[in-house]
């Protein structure tokens, strides 16, 4: 058994917990200036985007990957992995910048992507040296840890731009510099802290909690087609991947929707920051929450506020209403996402986490693409109220796959517990 095993998980989630805020507050730094710099370098404003597509695209690839590494070789080698592509990515942006290539600003976007590709299993890595008890909890408080990023990272722009334009490089370099610094303490972090390695923790607890298995039979073989056929699988994939695709889309389209309503700026920014205390501000009550009521009575909680910001938004035309709705939105994506990440941990075991989750993260980043093309296009043709109709369209399936799960057609389940609220 693991030595001072109380001890060992605070250490654990201390790594985690700083490595996740050294990242968040890196990307947001590296972010804030991105659509500029890609309209100045791409040759106007139709190539904005296209670095943000890119750090999505680099986000889905490398996350099943990395999560077949962490499975293989250990937790701690896989994010580190990934920290270093990160820095890569931000040290190859600042110099594309400085040399004024947008090619290679591309590269560094896909890179920095893939950094958080690793990353984002975080909270699945935090999850599984605790209790049952606990560990919604802590995937709150790694959740939580992008909170310090948002107001950390825009603070480091112009900073940043100073430094480097006495250095003589591009001021808009900074940003990028400061990047790549804050993703490489965050490997140093991991790297140094965060031992022993987590999978080998959960496998100890693992056997210490079934003394006559051996390693062999703690393992489990089971391939992803049948371990995404179970019903609470499914469950915990459809409430990250629905409240994914649901916030996406009517985050992406409110700016828009409240400049067709005169609204200006700074409102818009107030209503931004709503939203962002709704995700993120309260993800360590979410994880109490969630461990004193249980995972699937949490998924509906969130499913109800996704619905309830999917119609309130489209009929909102005042600031404080669409502050409203915006934080609604954002609290129901919180609740669907811890959730359903602590219903996934939970049917998981040591040895298939990394693939199940890298393959659950994936399909989470691509929902994320899907909710900002798409919802630009229902919004040209049809108005916010479409998107808000597809919000609502979603929810209605999130709760169509809690009662396959609440009231089952067959006792027999594949590779799950007891139902347990």
């Amino acid at each position: 058994m693991v030595k001072n095993l109380e001890r060992v998980r605070q250490r654990i989630v201390l790594a985690l917990f700083a490595s996740q805020s050294l990242l968040s507050a890196a990307m947001i730094a590296a972010f804030t200036l991105t659509p500029v710099i890609a309209a100045d370098l791409g040759g106007g404003e139709r190539a904005a985007g296209v670095p943000s597509t890119l750090n999505l695209l680099g986000r889905a690839a490398v996350a099943y990957p990395m999560g077949w590494l962490m499975d293989r070789a250990g937790r701690r080698p896989g994010l580190a992995m990934g920290y270093l592509l990160g820095a890569l990515g931000a040290a190859v942006s600042a110099l594309a910048v400085t040399q004024g290539l947008f090619p290679l600003f591309l590269v560094g976007a896909g890179l920095i992507g893939a950094a958080r590709g690793s990353a984002e299993q975080s909270r699945f890595i935090a999850a599984e040296v605790q209790t049952p008890d606990r560990q919604a909890r802590v995937m709150g408080l790694i959740v939580f840890a992008g909170t310090i990023g948002a107001v950390g990272g825009p603070l480091l722009v112009d900073p940043s731009g100073r430094l480097v334009g006495r250095l003589g490089l591009a001021e808009m370099a900074g940003p990028f510099v400061a990047a790549a610094a804050l993703i490489l303490l965050a490997f140093l972090t991991t790297v140094i802290w965060l031992r022993p390695d987590p999978r080998d923790v959960s496998r100890t607890m693992a056997l210490a909690e079934r003394p006559a298995a051996t390693d062999a039979t703690v393992r489990s073989k089971l391939s992803l087609r049948i371990l995404f056929r179970g019903a609470r699988v499914q469950l915990a994939v459809g409430a990250m991947l629905i409240g994914q695709l649901t916030m996406t889309a009517l985050m992406v389209i409110t700016p828009l929707h409240m400049a067709h309503h005169n609204h200006e700026t700074g409102a818009i920014a107030w209503v931004i920051m709503a939203h962002t205390l709704g995700m993120f501000g309260l993800s360590s009550a979410t994880g109490w929450l969630i461990d004193r009521f249980g995972r699937i009575s949490m998924v509906v909680a969130g499913t109800a506020l996704l619905l309830t910001a999917s119609v309130l938004a489209p009929v909102s035309t005042s600031l404080a209403t669409i502050a409203l709705a915006l934080f609604i939105l954002g609290l129901g994506w919180n609740f669907c996402f811890i959730a359903g990440s602590s219903l996934l941990s939970d049917q998981l075991g040591s040895e298939e986490r990394g693939r199940a989750q890298g393959a659950s993260e994936v399909l989470v980043a691509l929902a994320s693409g899907v909710g900002s093309l798409g919802t630009g296009v229902l919004f040209e043709y049809r108005g916010i109220t479409a998107v808000g109709l597809l919000g609502v369209a979603l929810a209605v399936v999130l709760l169509g796959l809690v009662a396959r799960v609440v009231w089952p057609r067959r006792a027999e389940v594949v590779h799950e517990p007891p139902l347990s609220l």
